[in-house]
């Protein structure tokens, strides 16, 4: 276990001799040399603190590094006891702080990463080697970065950057190892402290900071801010802004550098990784467990980098985690993981190098540096917790990874003037370009809603991103030929089914097309729980069988872990499918539906979102399923921007439309109806339905409008079947509908309701969500708006009630409606 070590003379140390799982099984010994000041042994997690009356300490093994911070430190070995004795100085911290620096000298991470990571002897060598440019280069960017954030925190108190913004300062052995180690192919995924990371890792500064600006020359020409930095042309992927959403999308990054090897895809360079920030207080967040059990999984090169600077926003991280050390959370998994003193420049190059060298040709791995931040969570943080300024004051003063890098004897010899110099230019250079951007035009706004505007793409006629000839090359080449026959026969079969007097199945349509489309494209991808066995409704049946795991990934019971990965292969050239075992589950994956949405217009336009979710749900009568499994899901996300959301009732919709939204470069819902998923059908299997049009079902006759009895009657999922079961009923009566099924639920097919209300002047909407916030609700108040004149009476929702769906029946009754509510309604609308 780590340990800080503190004489009550206010001398602070930290040793650092617990940072592999090695070095923590060593014991330390205290023998007692005469009247001496008491030392306070803490945990550096955070565990009760133990008191020893002695100044010298004896371990077991070589290497008697002293882990001293502040002072002059003497240290002598005889009779293989270690003696250290410490100077204090005007420099050593308050005795208040709760947190102070850690020692991690190379000398035994070296150990560390031998025995953890299998380091050879000379790739130790070669990594503990740190040239003269390599010292310039790093010591520039820590300049850059510290001036930067300097201007940024100016510009921001000067209401230039407006919003939220957090600064890096303090950190700046970060990024100086990025610049180092990390190169232009990499794949990197940052958090909302992100700008320091992107100029590390090649994005032009004054487009950094013409972005924090808001100005039509950032990265994302204004629309991402300073918490949503993406630059497609050196792989920076984020700025995202969600506490630990990054880590999904950065495995699923890691996956489409396996899959493009896998595909043999031209033009990547071999030993590609993805890179991964964390801070240690988001790496608390169960999508760390997963991720890691992911990346040990597949064997992903993927780093996950953690940058730990003792606070989890402004709470001291002790306070709510149980163990800080994360780079120990990958021992379950077998991933390893090293732990470096982030004020130390040179000891976080030399283990980077091997950390980010293990992950190239190894697989995953955890680099946490240990950091202090210098400014609070953003500008507009008090700082009022406890010891907050103390700490701030005293890290400053001793603990600058510049301050102590210019003390060094690395230091010597370089012309630290001009580096300083020329690091002072460039940020000048970035505030003149910022400054001299224009703002971007306001209809950007509207162009960025989706990658495929609406109706104007012919998915028919949309090939594969590597062309046809070539995706039909690699699938002959990764798929055995006895399988590819056998696929063949399946999606020759399920053909056949459309053409019976039975049809075929919604569950075996959607399959179809999913079939189709992996055989075709092979950056078709699926995810889904349950997937070897077609999970509930045959969705994803036969996809692993014929296309391999790594292409057909069975995933953990978490729809947002799984969600995530998708949305990082979608941006990286892919076009996952993922299945939802019942769209309810895809509550637990509402923060990645909405990135999704969000990452077009986000990144300026820079990274499409071909990604493809496909659920059964909805709510239908007598259905017995409960309040958790009849949510109105379809309700929840119609919110989210930049999705387009369908849903299809009948085996032929929901055949065409997945077709389409699979090809279809944005992100996309369809929703199906779960208690209807074996329901047969026919089904044109050469179509491609359009992703922004309802469908109209049913046209009242003229005759009927004559009398006064046509209703338009808008409905989707098993409304479809409630609302043809009414008209039955209703046909004797003489009052018809126009009968339209919202296959668009997103965005909202109004001009086909308002052709419709043009010749009935009535509207009822059968709506399987709740009254207060519901689809019912959205369509009432366009319609309201839009086409007030052509109603001759109030529009009539009948929605579900505000309230969980019961189990029994007798009290489901009150809460969900069905054909004998819409009956009821349409007599009363047309005085029957």
């Amino acid at each position: 276990m780590m340990m800080t070590i503190t004489t009550t003379t206010g001398t602070t140390r930290a040793a650092a001799k617990a940072f592999s799982s090695k070095s923590s099984t060593r014991r330390w010994k205290k023998t007692t040399t005469g009247m001496a000041p008491a030392i306070i042994i803490s945990n550096f997690d955070g565990a009760k603190k133990k008191t020893f009356s002695t100044t010298t300490m004896r371990r077991r093994g070589p290497n008697p590094t002293p882990a001293v911070v502040n002072g002059a430190s003497k240290t002598t070995k005889k009779n293989n006891t270690t003696t250290t004795t410490t100077k204090t100085t005007d420099d050593d911290a308050p005795k208040n702080l709760e947190r102070v620096r850690i020692s991690t000298p190379w000398e035994e991470a070296q150990e560390v990463l031998q025995s953890e990571f299998g380091t050879s002897e000379e790739d130790l060598k070669r990594f503990g080697e740190v040239s003269k440019d390599e010292l310039e280069n790093a010591y520039e960017m820590m300049q850059l970065c510290r001036d930067f954030e300097n201007e940024c925190n100016q510009s921001y108190m000067g209401g230039k950057i407006r919003g939220f913004m957090h600064l890096d300062n303090g950190q700046e052995s970060i990024p100086a190892l990025l610049a180092n180690s990390i190169r232009k192919s990499d794949l990197k995924h940052s958090y909302y402290r992100d700008h320091c990371h992107a100029i590390a890792c090649g994005v032009d500064s004054g487009k950094v900071m013409a972005e924090l600006y808001g100005r039509d020359g950032g990265t994302c020409r204004g629309t991402g801010g300073s918490m949503h930095i993406y630059d497609v042309e050196n792989n920076f992927q984020g700025g995202w802004a969600l506490v630990s959403e990054q880590l999904p999308y950065a495995v699923g990054a890691a996956r489409s550098i396996v899959l493009d090897k896998f595909l043999g895809k031209e033009g990547m360079e071999d030993e590609r990784i993805a890179v991964v920030f964390v801070g240690e207080g988001g790496a608390q967040n169960g999508r760390m467990a997963e991720c890691l059990n992911a990346a040990a999984k597949e064997n992903l090169p993927i780093l996950f980098l953690v940058i730990d600077n003792g606070r989890a926003i402004n709470t001291f991280t002790k306070d709510v985690a149980q163990n800080q050390s994360v780079f120990e959370q990958g021992k379950h998994y077998g991933v390893p993981g090293v732990l470096v003193d982030g004020q130390d420049v040179t000891d976080v190059l030399k283990v980077g190098k091997a950390a980010i060298n293990h992950v190239r040709t190894k697989g995953p791995a955890i680099l946490q540096v240990h950091t202090f931040r210098f400014n609070g969570h953003s500008p507009a943080d008090p700082e009022h917790e406890r010891n907050r300024k103390d700490e701030k004051r005293w890290a400053r003063k001793a603990c600058d990874p510049i301050k102590i890098f210019e003390e060094s004897e690395h230091a010597e010899g370089l012309d630290l003037k001009a580096l300083t110099k020329r690091a002072k230019d460039e940020v000048k250079r970035a505030l003149e370009f910022a400054d001299a951007s224009p703002p971007p035009p306001p209809s950007l706004a509207a162009e960025l809603e989706y990658p495929d505007p609406n109706g104007q793409v012919d998915y028919s006629q949309r090939e594969p991103e590597m062309g046809l000839a070539k995706a039909q090359e690699t699938t002959k080449r990764i798929v055995d030929p006895n399988i590819l026959a056998g696929l063949e026969k399946r999606i020759a079969d399920l053909r056949g089914l459309c053409d019976t007097p039975q049809g075929i199945s919604i569950g075996d349509a959607v399959n179809l097309a999913i079939l189709e489309e992996m055989l075709r494209d092979p950056t078709c991808l699926a995810h889904a729980e349950d997937l070897q066995a077609g999970s509930s409704y045959n969705i994803p049946a036969n996809t692993q069988q014929a296309f391999g795991r790594l292409r057909a990934a069975d995933e953990i019971i978490d729809e947002g872990h799984f969600i995530g990965k998708a949305l990082g292969e979608a941006m990286n050239g892919y076009r996952p499918i993922v299945e939802l075992m019942n769209a309810n589950f895809g509550i637990y994956g509402m923060a990645e539906l909405s990135s999704a949405g969000n990452t077009y217009a986000t990144t300026g336009g820079q990274f499409k979102m071909p990604m493809t979710v496909i659920g059964a749900g909805g709510t239908a009568p007598n259905q017995s399923l409960g309040a958790e499994h009849s949510q109105p899901f379809h309700a929840y996300i119609m919110g989210i921007p930049g999705l387009k959301i369908c849903s299809a009732s009948k085996p032929n919709e929901a055949y065409g439309l997945a077709k389409s939204m699979i090809r279809d470069n944005g992100p996309g819902v369809l929703l199906l109806p779960v208690k209807m998923m074996k329901t047969r059908g026919p089904c044109n299997p050469n179509q491609f339905l359009p992703l922004h049009k309802s469908t109209q079902h049913a046209t009242a006759s003229d005759a009927a409008v004559k009398a006064n009895k046509a209703i338009t009657v808008i409905t989707y999922l098993h409304g479809v079947k409630e609302s043809e079961e009414a008209m039955k009923e209703l046909a004797a009566s003489g009052i018809e509908f126009d009968f339209i099924e919202m296959t668009c639920m997103k965005p909202v097919d109004w001009r086909t309701i308002q052709y419709s209300l043009e010749r009935t002047h009535k509207l009822i909407i059968l709506d399987e969500s709740t009254r207060t916030g519901g689809v019912g609700a959205t369509l009432s108040a366009i319609v309201s708006e839009n086409l007030f004149d052509e109603l001759d009476a109030p529009v009539m929702r009948l929605c579900m009630e505000d309230a969980p769906v019961p189990y029994a029946g007798e009290m489901e009754k009150e809460v969900v409606k069905r054909a004998s509510d819409l009956v009821e309604a349409a007599k009363f609308m047309c005085g029957v």
